[in-house]
């Protein structure tokens, strides 16, 4: 019986490269949950040290939400990290679920690549205007940014730049015809079996002519 499509026998180069992309990105993502668990400490000796004149209450606050920031931050890190690595061993077995799943984690991802590095430019674009209110306020967050590494956040930025083209690239992989015919693979049906034999009739005895 021929089948309407080859079913081959080795992973597509596109699926291949597709998987590491994904398993880099989910590499990027651990380290980067960790990066930002080492360098809290830091940022917040340099943040206490820079408001030393402002109210202690409003200190205290600030800090409590940088460590949050950075737990929250670390956490969603590490579960994206998860979730690449199982989608990318997903994608190398053919798991037509694990594609259909990349292509909207891809639209998701890019979508907030994109937010947060807008968020970026824009926070360094247009000046924060405050009421007197929040003055003291504001100027306690502006010092957050200075607080941190300075490799910090361009790092944060150059990430989200590259996320966003990672999802994409993986995304227009797995959209190919090579990629089309890997996953199609498990849905191709099997030969039917053949008709089941005759049963054993013996050759009937007749008796001699008389």
């Amino acid at each position: 019986m021929s089948y309407p499509y080859p079913v081959p026998t080795r992973r597509p180069a596109a699926v291949t490269v597709a998987m590491a992309v994904l398993l880099l990105m989910a590499v990027v993502a651990v380290a980067y949950a960790m990066a930002g668990l080492l360098v809290i400490g830091g940022t917040v000796d340099r943040f206490r040290s820079a408001a030393s004149g402002a109210p202690a209450d409003q200190v205290d606050g600030t800090v409590a939400l940088l460590h949050a920031s950075a737990v929250v931050s670390a956490v969603l890190s590490l579960l994206a990290g998860v979730l690449l690595a199982g989608l990318a061993v997903g994608v190398g077995g053919g798991r037509a679920g694990a594609r259909v799943t990349v292509w909207v984690v891809s639209g998701l991802g890019a979508f907030c690549g994109c937010a947060g590095l807008a968020l970026f430019v824009g926070q360094r674009s247009v000046p924060l205007r405050l009421g007197a209110q929040d003055q003291t306020n504001g100027e306690l967050f502006g010092l957050i940014a200075d607080a941190y590494p300075s490799w910090w956040i361009p790092l944060g930025g150059g990430l989200s730049i590259g996320q966003t083209l990672g999802y994409l690239v993986v995304a227009a992989l797995l959209a190919l015809p090579a990629a089309n015919v890997w996953f199609r693979r498990r849905s191709t049906p099997a030969a039917p079996p053949g008709p089941p034999p005759a049963p054993y009739q013996p050759a009937s005895i007749l008796p001699p002519y008389s």
